[in-house]
């Protein structure tokens, strides 16, 4: 049997999404075996990040800077603005790096069967951005689930006054599929593939 400490190190890690009990002993005993290689590294990089993230104040991203690096970046193109339920997804459309503009995070996507409304996602923010000016379009990059699609249809409501492009992503996206789990070559695609809304 291990320590409690080395237990409650295999517990922790057993939460993380993709690691179960018997992955995450592995991982343990990988890093008890190179402690100077791995478990240092490991120990330090979390302690710098845990002691510095903070969610961007903009788009609502998670870094250790606010802004964030992307809302940071000024090669980014300030017209286009694209609309993400989760961080997780604002990360899968940065890997397929295809799409040149500024990201808005809602942190969530509404939903009547686990209470979720509008005034518990950063819908305001997103429409105090677009009153502000100087977007063009914005893309609804909402997941092909049907919480996603209600989220979209009603963020399609709240700034159709707007003088804007709406548009979402490509209907190739797989039903009931969630960005942070598809590839970079259908993520490509369904931008590639984006139109109007409406």
């Amino acid at each position: 049997m291990a320590s409690p400490e080395i237990e409650a190190l295999t517990q922790a890690l057993a939460r993380l999404p993709g690691l179960g009990p018997r992955s995450a002993r592995r991982a343990v005993l990988h890093l008890l075996k190179k402690r100077e290689t791995a478990l240092d590294p490991l120990l330090r990089a979390l302690g710098a990040v845990s002691e510095r993230l903070e969610n961007c104040a903009t788009c609502g991203n998670v870094d250790t800077t606010n802004p964030c690096a992307i809302c940071a970046d000024p090669r980014r193109d300030d017209r286009a603005l694209c609309v993400v339920e989760e961080v997780a997804d604002l990360w899968a459309l940065e890997r397929s790096r295809l799409f040149p503009g500024r990201f808005h995070v809602l942190g969530g996507r509404l939903s009547a069967l686990e209470g979720v409304r509008p005034e518990d996602l950063r819908i305001d923010s997103l429409v105090a951005r677009i009153a502000a000016g100087g977007i063009d379009e914005v893309v609804l990059a909402m997941n092909a689930t049907l919480e996603g699609q209600t989220t979209a249809h009603y963020i399609a409501e709240r700034i159709d006054r707007f003088p804007i492009r709406l548009t979402q992503l490509a209907h190739g996206l797989p039903v009931g599929g969630e960005l942070d789990y598809l590839d970079e070559g259908t993520l490509a695609q369904a931008l590639r593939a984006r139109r109007p809304l409406g």
